[in-house]
C-alpha cells in the first residue's frame, strides 16, 4: 500500500467483542473497515456474560473426568453443565473428540496456548485502557475463588498448585475467618478462597458499545440487522458476502461468527467444529450489602458479578442446539447457588434476564487464522467461554496475519487448519 493508492478494505461478519476487536486492530493497521451483524452489536454472547477478564483461566475445560460428568448430566435436568437428550450426530461427535482429549497430558498442552492468548490479551486490554480511557467499569479487583465447605477447599487447593506449578499463575489463599473482613459482603461460616489478583472485570454491555462508538468516530462501519445469506467465491477467493442488505465486496473478509460459525462451513470450505454452550445470566438491583469483588463459587458452579447498580449472577453450560428459552427453574438456580455465600438477598427484582450461545471448541483452543481453501477469508470464532478475555489478542492476531506483518504470537496453535 503505497501513499496515493486506497487503502485495502476487510469486511468482518459479526460485531460480538471479537468482532470488535478485529476491526480495532485492522483499522489501527490503516485499513478500511466494514462490520456486519445479523443483529445489533454485541447483542448476543458478548453482551451479559459476568465481565470477566480472567488470565486464570488457563486450564482448559477438557480436564480428566469432564466427559464423564457430561455424560451423567443427560439424566439431570438441573446439572449445572448439561448435555441435553438429543439426536445431533455432530455434537457426539463433538464429544468424542472432546472425551480423547480429557487426560492430564492433554489438557497441560492445550493449556500452555491458551495461556499465551489470555496473557496476551490481558496486556492488549491494559494498554487500550490507558488509551482509549473507555468507561466501562474496569476494575482490577482480581477474582476470587470461594470455597463453602473444607471438602471443597481442599479440591482446590490441588488445582492451584496445578495452575501455580505448570503455568506459574499466583494466587493468595485466604481462610474462612477472614472472609468476610475481606469482603463484608460473604457470609461467615464459608471454608476460604482463592484470590488471582492479576484478573480484571468488567460491565460487558459498556465495553462494547463504548469501543463500538470509539471506532465508528475513527470511521468504521457498523451495519446491523444484516443478516448474511451467502459467501460469493471466485478462482479460490471470496468476491463478496450476500446479505439482506445487498452484496459486500472487499479484499478481505473476518468471519467472527461465534457460535453461528459451524453452519457456515460448506460456504467457507473448512471445517468449524464448534458447539453451542448455552449459558445464562440474571442482573438485579444493586441491594444492600453487595460483594465488592467479582466471584466464582466453583461447587455451585455460579459466577458473581457486583456493577456500579446492578448484581449479576451468571453460569451454566447446556449442550442444548440453538434453544432460544430462557427457563424459569434455570434463573432461579441461579439465584439459589449464589444464596449461601452472600449476605446480600438473592431476590431482588430482575433488571434483565440472558442466555448467549457460546462457540465451544472440542480442544479448548480458538479458531484464529487462514480459511484453508479461500486465501482472503479469516476465521476469528472458537473462543469457548473466554471470548472476552481473549478478544484483543485475537484481533490483534487478525490484523497482523492479514497485513503480512509478524506475529505478537505463535498463530499455530489456534490455526482453522488443525481439524484439516
Amino acid at each position: 500500500m503505497n501513499a496515493h493508492s486506497s487503502p485495502e478494505s476487510v469486511t468482518i461478519v459479526g460485531a460480538g467483542v471479537v468482532g470488535i476487536a478485529c476491526a480495532h486492530y485492522l483499522a489501527e493497521a490503516g485499513l478500511d473497515v466494514t462490520v456486519i451483524d445479523r443483529g445489533s452489536i454485541a447483542a448476543e454472547c458478548s453482551h451479559s456474560n459476568c465481565g470477566y477478564i480472567c488470565p486464570s483461566h488457563a486450564l482448559p475445560l477438557t480436564e480428566p473426568g469432564a466427559f464423564s460428568v457430561a455424560l451423567k448430566s443427560v439424566f439431570n435436568p438441573r446439572s449445572p453443565f448439561r448435555v441435553k437428550p438429543q439426536f445431533n450426530p455432530a455434537l457426539w461427535k463433538w464429544m468424542l473428540q472432546f472425551a480423547k482429549r480429557c487426560t492430564h497430558q492433554k489438557m497441560l498442552a492445550a493449556g500452555k496456548p491458551l495461556q499465551a492468548i489470555l496473557e496476551a490479551s490481558m496486556s492488549e486490554y491494559h494498554s487500550l485502557m490507558e488509551r482509549l480511557k473507555l468507561d466501562c467499569e474496569w476494575k482490577e479487583e482480581g477474582l476470587l475463588y470461594v470455597l463453602q465447605t473444607e471438602r471443597g477447599m481442599e479440591s482446590f487447593a490441588k488445582t492451584d498448585r496445578l495452575v501455580s506449578e505448570e503455568f506459574g499463575i499466583p494466587a493468595t489463599r485466604i481462610d474462612g475467618n477472614n472472609l468476610p473482613k475481606f469482603d463484608p459482603g460473604l457470609k461467615e461460616g464459608l471454608a476460604g478462597a482463592f484470590l488471582y489478583p492479576n484478573d480484571t472485570s468488567v460491565r460487558p454491555d459498556k465495553l462494547n458499545s463504548q469501543w463500538a462508538s470509539h471506532l465508528k468516530e475513527r470511521g468504521v462501519r457498523f451495519v446491523e440487522n444484516c443478516e448474511l445469506k451467502s459467501v460469493r467465491k471466485e478462482a479460490g477467493q471470496i468476491v463478496a458476502v450476500e446479505t439482506n442488505q445487498g452484496d459486500f465486496t472487499s479484499d478481505h473478509f473476518v468471519f467472527a461468527m461465534g457460535a453461528w460459525s459451524t453452519k457456515w462451513e460448506s460456504a467457507l470450505q473448512c471445517s468449524v467444529p464448534v458447539q453451542p454452550g448455552k449459558g445464562y445470566s440474571v442482573t438485579i438491583e444493586k441491594p444492600d450489602h453487595s460483594p465488592s469483588h467479582p466471584i466464582l463459587f466453583p461447587e455451585h458452579k455460579v459466577g458473581v458479578s457486583p456493577f456500579d447498580d446492578g448484581l449479576r449472577f451468571g453460569s451454566m453450560m447446556e449442550f442444548a442446539g440453538y434453544d432460544t428459552s430462557i427457563p424459569k427453574h434455570r434463573i432461579q438456580q441461579l439465584r439459589d447457588s449464589a444464596r449461601p455465600y452472600l449476605v446480600a438477598s438473592v431476590d431482588g427484582p430482575a433488571q434483565s434476564q440472558w442466555y448467549g450461545w457460546r462457540p465451544m471448541t472440542w480442544d479448548s483452543l480458538p479458531i484464529i487464522g487462514s480459511l484453508p481453501e479461500l486465501k482472503n477469508g479469516m476465521l476469528a470464532t472458537g473462543h469457548n467461554m473466554l471470548g472476552l478475555s481473549l478478544a484483543p489478542a485475537t484481533g490483534r492476531l487478525v490484523a497482523e496475519m492479514v497485513t503480512g506483518r509478524t506475529t505478537h504470537l505463535d498463530p499455530t496453535p489456534y490455526s482453522p487448519s488443525r481439524f484439516e
